[in-house]
């Protein structure tokens, strides 16, 4: 049999978009390199681990896996509500916050629309417009990867649909002031959506940072972002959310898949949300051992960036990317700024103690010996 040469065409926004790369997992690394010991701390990750009141309601729900999902997430709808102080009508629950982010796409965005996106950034929200097949403006961010509310606002064009701010930041874990994001709400067309994504909104100390649910509640055209997979530590499970106005998600509900959260997810996050003791002992270890890394930083005279999130941006210079594998052979596994267009910088995601302790042992016997 003779099988003709596969002609199929894909479509043409799909030329621009390279798939989503992940951090390397532990079990890869330790195939590859026969390591007894890897630590990961490239995936911004709760080292602290999930939940326990989500694994025991994850446990409780197991029984009932032959049937399908509550698809309108009843459940945990009500308890983000009461937690937040919002509307369950104002709330949307999606397989992760990329899953929103990519249905945001889907119910706002036409092939001539723009998005403006501070740069560098999360990378899916690119990814969502690009399927869509419409434009990205990035903005640049100041020296000390700052926010320019003045540029931002400078970049709204007609064709302006949609403006991504993720505050804190990733990679860079700077945000924007309460202040800044006044101004800018102020300035921002009322046919712009502004997508705050907040999915490290938990770890800000900084007393002039806002995790923007307040102008939810005030009716402000915004759509904030959170996640479970931070903080709650429940990133296998998959559970996001989006909080905004009853008209914008209602739109974006058209779009979403029927079933696209899991019943133990649904389960898990209904029972974190109310985890206070969990949320604040995560809050605690993470304060302390930014603390310690930025320390060790200070020590081996590196460049960082001092950071509202789980993680940290730090410079190694012109040798960041042998730095970088020569950490992953002592099963230290970070993530390589090449992705965001920082190629001198290594994004560190903090962990625990004695995995902070591994990680600066392990750079500075690499240091040394350069």
């Amino acid at each position: 049999m003779v099988y003709l040469v596969n002609q199929i065409k894909p479509r043409t926004a799909l030329k621009n978009i390279e798939p989503y790369t992940p951090g390397k997992p532990i079990w890869e690394l330790q195939q590859e390199l026969n390591l007894d010991k890897v630590i990961k701390l490239a995936s911004n990750e709760n080292p602290f681990g999930p939940s326990p009141k989500g694994v025991e309601a994850i446990s409780s729900e197991l029984a009932e896996l032959n049937r399908y999902p509550d698809a309108d997430t009843v459940a945990l709808k009500e308890a983000i509500a009461k937690s937040l102080s919002v509307k369950k009508e104002q709330i949307i629950v999606t397989n992760g916050a990329d899953e929103l982010i990519t249905l945001i796409s889907e119910a706002f965005l036409e092939k001539e629309d723009e998005i403006i996106v501070p740069s560098p950034s999360f990378s899916e929200y690119d990814f969502g417009a690009q399927i869509m097949g419409a434009t990205i403006v990035p903005v640049p961010l100041e020296e000390g990867f700052q926010f320019n509310v003045q540029k931002i606002v400078d970049a709204i064009t007609e064709q302006t649909k949609l403006l991504y701010l993720c505050s804190p930041n990733n990679p860079t874990g700077t945000y924007l002031s309460k202040t800044e994001l006044d101004q800018l709400l102020q300035a921002v067309p009322n046919n712009v959506l502004v997508v705050f994504d907040g999915a490290y909104s938990h770890y800000a100390t900084a007393d002039d940072y806002t995790n923007g649910i307040e102008y939810v509640r005030a009716g402000k055209p915004i759509l904030v972002l959170q996640t479970f997979s931070k903080i709650y530590g429940l990133a296998g499970i998959r559970v996001g959310f989006g909080i905004a106005p009853q008209s914008i998600i209602q739109s974006i509900l058209k779009v979403k898949e029927p079933f696209n959260v899991n019943s133990l997810a649904q389960a898990a996050a209904t029972a974190a949300i109310m985890d206070a003791e969990h949320v604040e002992k995560s809050r605690e270890g993470n304060s302390a051992g930014r603390e310690q890394l930025y320390q060790a930083f200070q020590n081996l005279n590196l460049d960082y960036i001092k950071t509202e999130s789980n993680f940290i941006l730090v410079k190694f210079g012109p040798n960041a990317e042998k730095i970088y594998h020569d950490l992953l052979a002592k099963g230290v596994i970070l993530r390589y700024g090449k992705t965001w267009g920082l190629p001198e910088y290594v994004r560190v995601s903090i962990g625990t103690e004695e995995e902070n302790l591994y990680f600066i042992e392990s750079l500075t016997s690499i240091l040394v010996n350069e």
